[in-house]
């Protein structure tokens, strides 16, 4: 298969890639980088020795894609679906890249930066670190909110790549720090996104392995379930 996709079924940001690719139906091989093996590691650091997932090898064309954002993109290029994730007329693609950037850096981001200081250890967080992501988050939501007023999806009626970063940023930001009753609009958005297949599918993929988020018990009721 040409399309290799290296990530793991629990992470975030690899979510976000997986959900453009079921929208499309595009084929590719899911492979899951175990950190713990060293052959599995190794597998991954040839192509991009930062390590960072998702990593995406088009091996038709000899072509290593890393970030979340160009992936997609890179899709959208070479490997088109009857989904347009990123539209043609510049204007509209402007702010479906500020959206899908916000939610990388202002919910995504502020969410791992409070899961790692909940798991170190025990008197070491760094608290100041911890208020910041948090207010991070506060601020966000409300932008989201109000974003929200008056459309369906992030940038407007269709679903696009904004809207995949959407989806796994929200879904763990949630868990940290719940929706308000203030926030009607985003609570519609974040179901609305809940029940899109290609994010349902994802979660299903990921359900194994939410026994080792962090905040397990702060998920939803049917992953909780799962998470054991």
């Amino acid at each position: 298969m040409s399309l290799v996709l290296y990530g793991h079924p629990l992470a975030s940001f690899c979510h976000k890639v997986l959900i453009a690719l079921y929208e499309n139906g595009t084929p590719f091989e899911d492979r899951i980088v175990d950190l713990s093996s060293e052959e599995s590691r190794a597998d991954l650091f040839r192509f991009w020795p930062i390590g960072k997932m998702p990593l995406l090898r088009d091996e038709a064309r000899d072509s290593t894609i890393p970030e979340t954002s160009i992936i997609i993109e890179y899709l959208e290029q070479y490997y088109p679906g009857p989904i347009r994730l990123l539209p043609l007329e510049i204007d509209r693609a402007l702010q479906v890249r500020l959206w899908d950037r916000f939610f990388d850096l202002y919910v995504q981001t502020p969410m791992q930066t409070l899961v790692s200081n909940h798991m170190r250890p025990e008197g070491t967080a760094d608290e100041r670190e911890v208020e910041a992501a948090k207010a991070t988050l506060a601020t966000a939501y409300s932008m989201i909110e109000k974003q929200l007023a008056d459309k369906p999806w992030i940038s407007g009626d269709g679903f696009t790549m904004a809207d995949c970063a959407a989806a796994p940023a929200l879904f763990y930001a949630e868990t940290l720090i719940p929706f308000s009753q203030e926030q009607p609009n985003l609570r519609a958005y974040y179901d609305r996104l809940l029940a899109r297949p290609s994010f349902g599918r994802v979660l299903e993929e990921a359900r194994p392995y939410f026994k080792f988020y962090p905040y397990k018990e702060r998920l939803p009721a049917r992953f909780r379930d799962a998470a054991g």
